[in-house]
């Protein structure tokens, strides 16, 4: 008899366990015992590391939210996962649109809303051989946000799965998913993405989290209430600045750029504009290099969608991800590496000209309507003189530096709006 997990869910541990010392089982099936659901617990091949077992997750109380539908899940994958779609769940509850995030290490690389696509943003996020849907849109988005980041990523959905959304999936290097729930044809297509390995996730929409969440370090247990701050509109009613003008399409996006910064780890900084993220910095222990980091990805983002880029004579047979790789040595200062002689003739069929670093400024002055959110106060002015030169026009950020002033003071110089939230968005 082939025993699958379904066949085994709701079977005590102990006594597959049992079996298992019984019975010679195949080293698949051997395999596949190692991440059994037992409704309330899932074991796991290891931790973050190899070295680390054994590993699983489980519910104290109650049964585990989320149901393994095909592949097997890493611990890091689920970390990815469940932020992930915590991030979706409240950018679609805020703006009333299906939302997607491409997360990496715990942090999103990037994240959207199902806003249309411009031809060029079709382009550049290679969807021009499929008929889009809102979900898939959202998808390509936070796919295309910062292209090197998401290889290899963790998605979540807001909404169901589509067979439009599977198929953008398809053509990307990505470990695995989580959605509420999967269209048949969307479920066949992923099922058969990493050889039949690709992990394919399903989470009860309506599962919410205890008031107290509790995580261990070097076998100390750490307690604390749960995050469920809300973020609004009225999180930008304290405008400080002499510019009180805020757009609704501003509001939404400081409103997605916060939401971003919720499931991002901390120190962070999100550039977004159309809905979606164009540059997120985390992890920093600096905030001018979280915003630094943002504003060189929102830059990066933006030199993909310029004339120099989109008419790269790249041959026919260049994969995506070396493509994406060259277009990101091009946009720099090491454009050398890929347009010496003997190097360019491996990705062109002829050599481009050099994209200069005073074209590149140019260019990159062209962007506007960015808005940026600190998920802790700006300590001084140089980070909006750095994120005014990547576009940026409006500003959230919690308040409460001695420097207030001279942030103020800054962003007056350049006529930006600025809201003091008042809340603090640390993540770890």
């Amino acid at each position: 008899m082939w025993i699958t997990c379904e066949n085994l869910a709701g079977i005590p541990l102990n006594l597959v366990e049992k079996q298992c010392s019984l019975t010679l089982f195949n080293i698949e099936l051997a395999l596949s015992i190692m991440y059994i659901i037992n409704m309330k617990e899932l074991l796991l091949k290891y931790g973050c590391n190899p070295n680390q077992t054994p590993a699983r997750v489980y519910m104290e109380h109650g049964e585990l939210p989320i149901t393994v539908l095909n592949g097997r899940p890493g611990y890091i994958n689920l970390l990815d996962a469940l932020n992930g779609w915590q991030l979706v769940k409240e950018l679609s509850s805020a703006t009333s649109l299906p939302a997607a995030t491409s997360f990496k290490h715990v942090s999103p690389a990037g994240a959207a809303v199902g806003r249309p696509l411009s031809d060029t943003l079709k382009k550049i996020y290679y969807t021009e051989d499929v008929e889009l849907t809102p979900l898939a849109c959202a998808y390509a988005r936070a796919r295309g946000a910062d292209r090197m980041s998401s290889f290899g990523d963790f998605i979540a959905l807001s909404a169901p799965c589509d067979k439009a959304t599977a198929l953008l999936i398809k053509k990307e290097v990505s470990d695995g998913i989580i959605a509420p729930s999967y269209d048949a044809e969307a479920l066949e297509i992923l099922k058969a993405k990493k050889k039949g390995a690709y992990c394919i996730l399903q989470i009860d929409p309506s599962y919410t989290p205890d008031n107290i969440e509790r995580k261990q370090v070097f076998g100390i247990t750490f307690e604390q209430g749960h995050n469920f701050v809300n973020i609004n509109e009225d999180c930008l009613k304290n405008i400080v600045t002499k510019n009180k003008t805020l757009t609704t399409e501003e509001s939404q996006n400081l409103i997605i750029s916060l939401i971003i910064l919720k499931y991002t780890q901390s120190n962070s900084v999100c550039y977004v504009k159309d809905g979606q993220a164009i540059g997120i910095g985390a992890g920093q222990q600096s905030r001018i290099h979280c915003t630094r980091l943002a504003g060189d990805k929102a830059d990066k983002w933006w030199l993909r969608q310029s004339s120099k880029v989109l008419e790269l004579p790249f041959k026919a047979d260049i994969k995506r991800a070396d493509r994406d790789n060259t277009i990101d040595v091009y946009t720099s200062d090491d454009y050398e590496d890929v347009l010496a002689e003997g190097e360019w003739q491996k990705w062109f069929t002829k050599k481009p000209d050099v994209f200069t670093r005073e074209e590149r400024k140019t260019w990159i002055a062209k962007n506007k309507d960015v808005a940026i959110g600190s998920d802790a106060f700006f300590p001084f002015g140089d980070n909006i003189e750095r994120a005014h030169r990547s576009g940026a026009c409006v500003v959230a950020q919690p308040g409460g530096s001695i420097r207030d002033d001279n942030v103020i003071e800054v962003c007056d110089k350049y006529g930006m709006t600025m809201a003091f939230t008042g809340i603090r968005l640390f993540h770890h």
